[in-house]
This record gives structure tokens, sequence and C-alpha cells, in this order.
């Protein structure tokens, strides 16, 4: 997050020079895990904020920024569905990967290690997330072999992207096979919009 300023904080929208950026995403099935529900999976009732920015990183993503969730509007009904899944019970660390890669006669059977879960996920999501970018100090600053960055730019080139429909890697919500489409706010979800408040803590 960042600090603001007291000549920030005189110019509206919460001190941001800029209106927020506005992404349009949706998907069939969703899933923002509650991280204190572990055997079997439960989602929070929409999108976390940490999803959001995953979401928006995998659209467009540069290390001279970050991207603040500002808010996120529920744009569909509230539904849920259970599925029963088939999943890994270990984590495989970095370390037993490269054992497994040079080690002679180490195998990794998924078979032996799979596991049935019960899932309970959202369906027939939709949200619009709001956001701004915050640039770095040192890419602000700029060096002899990079230009100073802005925010105008980045807000750009995000902008672009999302039109086109362009991403680094498919977006997801809250599991990777639980795949995103993404575009600009539609004026006429307008009145889709929920009243619909969620506590993180």
């Amino acid at each position: 997050m960042s600090t603001l300023t007291a000549p920030r904080r005189e110019r509206g929208n919460g001190g941001w020079p800029f209106p927020d950026l506005v992404v349009e995403t949706w998907g069939e099935l969703a899933c923002f895990t509650r991280p204190e529900l572990k055997a079997e999976r439960v989602s929070y009732q929409m999108m976390t904020p940490s999803a959001a920015t995953g979401l928006l990183e995998a659209i467009f993503w540069k290390p001279e920024f970050q991207y603040v969730i500002r808010h996120i509007e529920v744009l569909a009904p509230i539904r849920w569905t259970r599925l029963r899944r088939n999943e890994i019970s270990s984590v495989i660390t970095g370390a037993e990967v490269d054992k497994l890669r040079t080690g002679q006669g180490r195998r990794y059977d998924a078979a032996e290690d799979r596991d049935q879960r019960s899932t309970m996920a959202l369906r027939d999501v939709r949200y619009r997330i709001h956001a701004q970018i915050v640039v770095a100090a040192h890419a602000r600053k700029g060096s002899a072999q990079h230009a100073p960055a802005s925010e105008e730019k980045y807000r750009e080139q995000l902008r672009r992207r999302v039109e086109r429909g362009a991403c680094f890697s498919q977006p997801f919500l809250g599991c990777r096979e639980f795949t995103a489409f993404f575009g600009p706010a539609d004026p006429a979800h307008d009145r889709l919009r929920l009243q619909h408040t969620e506590d993180w803590a």
C-alpha cells in the first residue's frame, strides 16, 4: 500500500490523482479458499483482493509497479455449487523436484498421492475490479539504462491489453482450473451491482 501525502489527499478520489482502473471479469466457477478450512476447500462469498491482484498481474505486470485494489463490485448473484476433485495430498518442494530430475530410479507417482476432496465453490460469477497503480520509487527516479517511469504509461498499457483481451498467462478465479475471462467495464452491467460487504479478517 502507498502512503499518501497531504496534497494528494486533497485531490479527491481517496487521494489518488487518477480515476480507478476498472476491469470486469467473469467465469463459470470460482473458489477463493478460506485459509481456516484446509481439509475441504470452501470459498469466500466473493473475490478476494489478493485474487484480484493476481488476475491483473496475469494480464499485465512489471516489477516497476504494483496494483492497489480499491474495491470489488459483485455483478452476479452469489450462487454455490459443490464439487469433488482429485487433488495431490503432499506439497512437492523445489529441492524434491531437483532430486527427481537428477536421481536415478527416483520417481513420483501422482496416482498414489492422490486424494479426493470436496470443494464448495461459486458458480456463474462476475466482478468489477477497481484498482490503482503505484510506481516504485526507484522506477520513478529512473536510471542510466531506463527512463523514469510513470503511472500514465502503465495505466495505458493495461487499458490496451484489457481491450484486446491480451494477457501474459491465463487468468483464473482462485484455482488455476477455474478460467477467468475479462474485458473493459460494461455500463450495461451497472444495474446488476449487488450490495455486499466481506470481512477479510
